[in-house]
């Protein structure tokens, strides 16, 4: 690590301490040339998740993007907030503990789908709706029935 005072690249490390449960490391150090003291951290190098839309697009996961998306299927309906928040983050956090990098909308939309069915017929439904693209009211029945 190059000493900020000096330059140097000769250090020692006096102190390691955890952060952020286990997401960092800091360390104090010390220049063995001047004696200067500072701290270094360690992260991670997280890369970001992409997502590939349905017309082969790709865009950075945006997880307000599907807080919307949820929120608008619930919209008038007794689901609490918490719920909504709940399905966003268990989603959000199971993309990001995957080792693919990419992920299709389609199965963001699934996962959505999946909880939303668990909680109200009316707000999946209504995601459905919108994801799955109806062409007619046909489509939506046939949906509706198969629930």
């Amino acid at each position: 690590m190059k000493c900020p005072f000096c330059g140097s690249n000769q250090d020692k490390v006096l102190e390691s301490r955890t952060l952020s449960d286990g997401e960092a490391i800091r360390r104090r150090r010390e220049c063995i040339d001047c004696e200067g003291r500072f701290t270094s951290y360690e992260r991670i190098e997280e890369k970001p998740l992409m997502v590939i839309k349905t017309d082969g697009r790709k865009e950075f996961f945006q997880k307000e993007k599907m807080l919307k998306g949820v929120l608008r299927s619930v919209e008038k309906r007794p689901v609490p907030y918490e719920f909504v928040e709940e399905i966003v983050e268990d989603i959000t956090n199971e993309l990001h503990t995957k080792p693919e990098r990419e992920v299709e909308s389609r199965k963001i939309g699934e996962y959505i789908m999946n909880r939303l069915s668990e909680i109200d017929q009316i707000a999946y439904v209504r995601f459905a709706s919108v994801y799955k693209k109806f062409k007619d009211v046909g489509e939506f029945i046939e949906e509706i029935k198969n629930m």
